[in-house]
């Protein structure tokens, strides 16, 4: 392709500048209260405010036609009844909630929104609100100095967006990924803004390909689309925390996922055979490395036919999935979007017949070129569709499986668009739109036929779904994996703020194809890389045909060793990580998390991109070069614990640590509690016994919600779960835990042990105010009953 070759920077080839025909929107004409906002009557069309909340607040305005609050799949909240105050003056109108303030000028239309505090969150400066005659929309802010951005959902590059322009498209790329290369497979056109400690949030709510511009403007930014209206959300904050809560509060959070599916996931294209997955499954039973799901790719299938298997490869595959699943292994098979087109095959039969398929407006079925060769497309934008494609996965549920992957989702054809011919029509429920206006809701809507279709055939177990495209609101269907990244270093350091990123946009359940997809891996940083999975949310190792194998145990016994340690600390840890993916569920906020999420005020935290930190009191800072055994941490303010030799680290400094290839540096916050369950070869193995470990430190006060249900269900929903809500205050040579338990459920725990790590002197510890041991100097345990 031309584009590929030094073609692209031919002189002929220079870009015109989109929006050089800027149209503002012009002047205030009418203003007229309503239950939740206003209407503002302006020379370009209606301008629509509603507060959904005290702390949030809608912009809406369609310069072609009629504006209308109508909103894309990606919302699930309606506005609640807000009290507000609405002042029409002589050159500007005041909108003012508990939380928020709403400045609109009136001649041009200038929007202002500041804080309860009267600091301004976003302003409009020389431009504002506009559009031009291509049909685009865009709009323009001010930036302030110290403003930092984060969000926008799977991008490459440094955790902090500012300097950065950045499109939302869902793209295939298999080229290897570099900061440069944009857009990737996920839409998610929201951010979060932090400046001098305080966040705040945006989310542009628009289904076309958007643009959002911190690059062209030394002193303002921009976002725009290339359809459609201008509709955006702003939300106050103040804390990081906040602006999490109030976003997913509009699209929704996570469902409490499969405790199996927060385990160790084995992958590669393609475990091409029965008897190839049956012998994976006993070489990690045998060297007794732990595991919890095998995937499927494409080599399964009959000629790439979704809902087929080939049996002359897999030959009974319901009783493979049954023998597995005996042994704590679950099997999730990938399934395509693109159905082959051949007049026997059923699932095109009912798609032809049904009308299930995307269409050009004539009527005639768009087909493209995918795995199956040529291909049809459900239209997943209709209802209708999406309960046919739902129920279709009876096929992988009646064998015994209970996860699906959905790739190609973007929807990926092999052509040059890499994608559907964009005039092709979407039926919409009623409301047809082509698939230049809605191919970013592709991967959602698929998501959301494969999730609902199999939650109701589980029969009330938990679904899970692990999806490569997606646009705002996909957390609530799927886990994201960052698509085909390869075994380069560069790749496992792009990783780290790829994920942050992803869970400051509400998808909490992400992680990369562990040792990387293509290009040939090898022991050193498979190891690395592991080190690292073995802490992120998701945790795949995944490799491509006609490269390096990547299990475990493929580089030699040095690698295998220290590989099985930390598959087996994943373990360890899930009462822990299971407990943070509760808080997601409840809040959204992620559990793999920036620095700057849990300490915003600290300017130190704002850049770092190769540290991250497992809920609030941990900090993973790895191994990230080849060669590499020391590398500078940064730890924030408190006093640190290293997690292996107990060494004492200030805070609010920099530091040089050895971590030699066996280590992962990893570093516990004083006076807070990490929670632990045993060693086990999959979740299905219960834990009798809980170490709640705590890291002494005097004049400190910490909490953590310990929370355990019953792994599988949506029971959790109806109350049977168990929250144990730690508070541990340590003073004066006293170590105070008060326990509450919130919820009927028994948990599978016998006993629980504490131990205590950095004891210096004699201290004496009371649960639940009751004292139950005087703990001499360098006695660090002691157990006690539920």
């Amino acid at each position: 392709m031309l584009e590929d070759t030094s073609f692209a920077i031919h002189p002929g080839q220079k870009k015109q500048v989109k929006n050089r025909n800027f149209n503002d929107i012009g002047k205030v004409i009418k203003f007229e209260q309503t239950a939740n906002g206003a209407t503002v009557q302006t020379e370009s069309g209606d301008l629509k405010i509603v507060f959904y909340r005290a702390d949030i607040v809608r912009f809406v305005l369609n310069p072609f036609g009629d504006t209308t609050l109508a909103s894309s799949p990606a919302l699930i909240a309606e506005p609640e009844s807000v009290d507000f105050l609405a002042e029409d003056a002589d050159e500007d109108i005041l909108l003012q909630s508990a939380k928020l303030t709403v400045q609109i000028k009136k001649n041009p239309v200038r929007l202002t929104v500041s804080d309860q505090d009267g600091n301004v969150l976003i302003r409009e400066a020389a431009k504002g609100m506009g559009y031009n005659h291509s049909n685009e929309v865009i709009c323009f802010k001010e930036m302030d100095v110290a403003d930092h951005f984060y969000g926008f959902g799977e991008k490459t590059g440094f955790l902090d967006k500012r300097g950065e322009k950045m499109t939302m498209w869902n793209t295939d790329v298999y080229a290897p990924h570099n900061p440069e290369t944009d857009p990737l497979y996920q839409s998610i056109p929201y951010f979060m803004t932090l400046r001098n400690g305080s966040a705040h949030g945006l989310f542009f709510d628009n289904t076309f390909k958007t643009t959002f511009d911190f690059k062209t403007e030394k002193d303002g930014y921009s976002f725009g689309a290339e359809g459609g209206q201008i509709d955006y959300y702003v939300m106050s904050g103040p804390e990081p925390k906040d602006v999490l809560e109030q976003y997913t509060a509009l699209t929704g959070r996570i469902p409490i996922p499969p405790k199996w599916a927060i385990g160790y996931h084995q992958s590669r294209y393609s475990y091409e055979s029965e008897q190839e997955v049956r012998e994976l499954a006993n070489t990690f039973l045998e060297k007794g490395i732990p595991l919890d799901v095998i995937y499927l790719d494409i080599h399964y299938m009959n000629e790439y036919r979704v809902f087929t298997f080939d049996r002359a490869r897999f030959p009974k595959p319901a009783q493979l999935v049954s023998d597995l699943k005996e042994k704590g292994i679950r099997v999730i098979p990938i399934v395509d979007p693109g159905v082959k087109e051949d007049p026997e095959y059923k699932i095109y039969q009912e798609g032809v017949q049904g009308g299930h398929f995307c269409k050009y407006i004539e009527g005639k079925i768009y087909l493209g070129d995918v795995w199956p060769g040529n291909s049809a497309f459900p239209d997943f934008t209709s209802s209708r569709v999406r309960k046919w494609w739902g129920e279709k996965h009876e096929f992988y549920t009646n064998l015994g499986i209970e996860g699906i992957w959905n790739d190609m989702n973007e929807p990926a054809v092999f052509n040059e668009t890499k994608t559907m011919d964009l005039k092709v029509i979407h039926e919409n429920e009623g409301d047809p739109k082509t698939h230049r206006e809605l191919h970013n809701l592709y991967g959602l809507m698929m998501g959301k036929a494969t999730y609902t279709g199999m939650k109701n055939q589980l029969e009330g177990l938990r679904p899970f779904l692990l999806t490569r495209a997606g646009f705002a609101g996909v957390q609530r269907y799927a886990a994201v994996w960052t698509g085909d990244n390869r075994s380069f270093w560069e790749h496992l350091q792009l990783s780290l703020p790829m994920v942050m990123n992803l869970g400051l946009s509400g998808i909490p359940f992400a992680g990369p194809d562990v040792g990387g997809f293509a290009h040939d891996s090898n022991g050193e940083l498979l190891t690395r890389w592991t080190q690292v999975g073995a802490f992120t949310p998701y945790f795949r190792n995944h490799s491509a045909i006609g490269f390096a194998r990547q299990e475990p145990w493929s580089f030699g016994e040095k690698y295998e060793k220290i590989i099985k340690k930390y598959i087996e600390i994943r373990y360890q840890w899930l009462p822990h990580l299971y407990s943070l993916f509760a808080e997601a569920h409840r809040s959204g906020t992620p559990v793999m998390r920036p620095l700057m999420f849990e300490y915003p005020h600290d300017a130190n935290t704002y850049q770092l991109s190769d540290q991250f930190m497992v809920g609030d009191n941990v900090i993973v800072a790895p191994i990230m070069q080849p060669g590499i055994e020391h590398r500078a941490v940064y730890l924030p303010e408190g006093q640190w614990i290293d997690y292996w030799t107990g060494e004492e680290w200030a805070g609010e400094q920099h530091h040089l640590i050895k971590a030699e290839l066996d280590v992962l540096p990893v570093f516990i916050k004083k006076g807070s509690l990490v929670v632990q369950g045993e060693l086990k070869q999959t979740t299905e193995m219960k834990d009798e016994k809980l170490t709640v470990h705590l890291y002494y430190g005097d004049c400190t006060d910490y909490s953590f919600k310990l929370y355990q249900d019953d792994g599988i269900s949506f029971d959790y929903e109806n109350g049977k779960c168990l929250t144990k809500e730690m508070n541990v205050i340590c003073q004066d040579g006293k170590v105070d835990l008060t326990i509450t338990d919130r919820g009927k459920f028994q948990p599978d725990w016998k006993t629980v042990e504490l131990v205590i790590h950095g004891v210096c002197d004699n201290i004496s510890v009371s649960v639940n105010g009751i004292v139950k041991s005087a703990i001499k100097k360098n006695e660090q345990m002691f157990t006690f009953q539920l």
